[in-house]
């Protein structure tokens, strides 16, 4: 016979738990002895560890009692579903590791690997680092809000990068952050990017040069982080609605070019 300190003590918990089985009404609780101690039986080491495994296992204890009261087959396939959300979590689990393992990739944190690979593509093509981190915060929340289409907006960014002309346009677009907004290499970039949007519009058509449909709120949202992060983006922006282009995250021809009257892009305070 077993004083309550052994059987706990085999059964791998404290001689608190035991007791709180004790209440529960979980665990038989032994009469005492004629020297006022409570001894208990093998049978209970065996019924402590199977309270004791299932209470470890999630299950809530109300459940525990009624399973320990089950038949065999129903004991059976309760222990084969709590397998199997076991088997959930750690699957969930292991995906909260493989997040938190990439926090030192940076940009793979909160964005797929096609977008990763692009952003690396930027910088090995130079493209100076605010440029690539005004890229990585627009594709953000563009990643979570339509992860469906990422990888085709993904595609055909780098295909865009395979012209030389666009990679330009991001290297002085970079260049021009250490200036002001009356900056002529901005203006010149205006000139060259809206005749490029220009040409290739009419080549390929206007959904080529954007094809993202996202709503005018969101789209605003993403005008802002990119005019943030890089103030002369929204002095280029006023610069290409006077030369028929508008927009940022969408771009969009204008029916006629406006004249330089100072006016803001759509989106734009």
């Amino acid at each position: 016979m077993l004083t309550i300190g052994e059987l706990a003590s085999y059964a791998g918990v404290t001689v608190r738990a035991v007791r709180h089985y004790h209440a529960k009404g979980l665990l038989p609780e032994p009469e005492r002895d004629h020297s006022g101690y409570r001894r208990y039986g093998a049978d209970a080491v065996v019924e402590l560890i199977r309270i004791r495994t299932l209470a470890a296992a999630g299950v809530p204890l109300a459940r525990v009692r009624e399973l320990l009261q089950a038949g065999q087959e129903e004991f059976a396939a309760a222990v084969a579903d709590i397998d199997r959300r076991l088997r959930a979590e750690i699957q969930e689990r292991q995906r909260h590791r493989e997040r938190i393992a990439r926090l030192t990739a940076g940009d793979g944190l909160a964005l797929p690997p096609e977008v990763v690979g692009l952003l690396d593509r930027l910088r090995a093509l130079g493209v100076d680092e605010r440029i690539v981190r005004v890229e990585r915060d627009g594709w953000i929340p563009l990643a979570a809000h339509a992860p469906e289409r990422v990888r085709d907006w993904a595609a055909r960014k780098r295909a865009q990068l395979a012209d030389p002309q666009v990679v330009d346009f991001y290297r002085t677009l970079g260049q021009a952050l250490d200036r002001d907004g009356d900056d002529p290499r901005l203006v010149e970039l205006a000139d060259r990017l809206a005749a490029y949007l220009t040409r290739t519009a009419d080549e390929r058509g206007e959904d080529y040069v954007d094809d993202t449909d996202l709503e005018p709120p969101f789209v605003q949202v993403m005008d802002t982080l990119a005019f943030d992060t890089a103030p002369p983006a929204r002095r280029l922006i006023e610069l290409l609605r006077q030369r028929g282009w508008t927009g940022w995250t969408r771009l969009r021809r204008l029916d006629r070019p406006a004249r330089a009257s100072g006016l803001r892009p759509e989106g734009g305070p």
